[in-house]
């Protein structure tokens, strides 16, 4: 069984958890990864390009195309910092949609107004709303959205499940949750071709491009120490989460799970 986010705490039992292929202390993984994503973020968009060959972009839309859109949704974008996803929903959704990005890296967020000023969606005219936030304690009510959504954000978080049954906690009844995620490559070939790249490719991208080979070694390792797409879908019914399904994309490298709050 693949490691759920932690080992296997926190707790008095456990005080360590891994980020990446290194283990540290549960307190410290929150702090590690905001480090990571602060040295990145101005080049995130970049090398989300570079090193998916535009992949990326198919699987985003892949994604915002499973959600059940209807006029007036609230929706609640979590680890959504440069607003991609965001800015999916935002074209997509009927008249009346609410949307929310939530991202624990006031660095991230940065760049996703910005992003959003360019693009001319103002949070004064009821556009996309920014908010620093932890995906472990969602800064909203019970019952607050209509459908939540994190891309490649659920694997950096310190307590996967606490982050799941936040999910679950603001959702309406009849909610949507849908999560976008590297997952287990599921042909042995492509396995092999994808290792040797994750290891020897994405570092040198990262030291090229965004001046930070470490952080894009962190997101190799990162990759092999999520959930396999089986045990993910565990972890969210185990959160209380219904109806849960899986898809797989490019033979597995990504994976959409989605399912309901019922």
């Amino acid at each position: 069984m693949s490691d759920p986010g932690k080992t296997p705490g926190p707790g008095p039992a456990s005080e360590t958890t891994h980020f990446g292929f290194e283990d540290v202390p549960v307190a410290e993984k929150s702090a590690r990864v905001r480090g990571v994503f602060s040295s990145v973020a101005r080049r995130y968009d970049l090398m989300n390009d570079l090193m998916s060959l535009g992949v990326h972009r198919a699987w985003k839309a892949a994604f915002v195309n499973r959600i059940m859109f209807r006029p007036g949704m609230r929706f609640l974008d979590v680890a959504g910092g440069t607003g991609d996803i965001a800015f999916r929903i935002h074209d997509a959704a009927p008249e009346g949609a609410r949307i929310t990005v939530c991202d624990i890296n006031p660095d991230m967020l940065r760049v996703g107004r910005s992003r959003a000023a360019d693009r001319g969606i103002l949070e004064t005219d009821g556009g996309i709303r920014w908010v620093c936030g932890d995906a472990e304690r969602v800064p909203a009510p019970e019952s607050a959205y209509d459908a939540y959504t994190i891309a490649f954000g659920l694997r950096n978080v310190t307590d996967i499940p606490a982050a799941l049954a936040e999910a679950r906690r603001v959702l309406r009844p009849g909610g949507q949750f849908l999560c976008l995620e590297f997952s287990r490559v599921v042909l042995p070939i492509l396995d092999d071709i994808y290792d040797r790249y994750s290891f020897s490719v994405l570092p040198q991208l990262g030291r090229w491009v965004a001046r930070d080979e470490t952080a894009y070694r962190y997101l190799a390792e990162s990759i092999r120490k999520f959930p396999d797409q089986e045990t993910l879908a565990g972890m969210i019914a185990d959160a209380g989460l219904e109806q849960v399904r899986v898809q797989n994309l490019s033979g597995g490298i990504s994976a959409i799970h989605t399912a309901r709050r019922i």
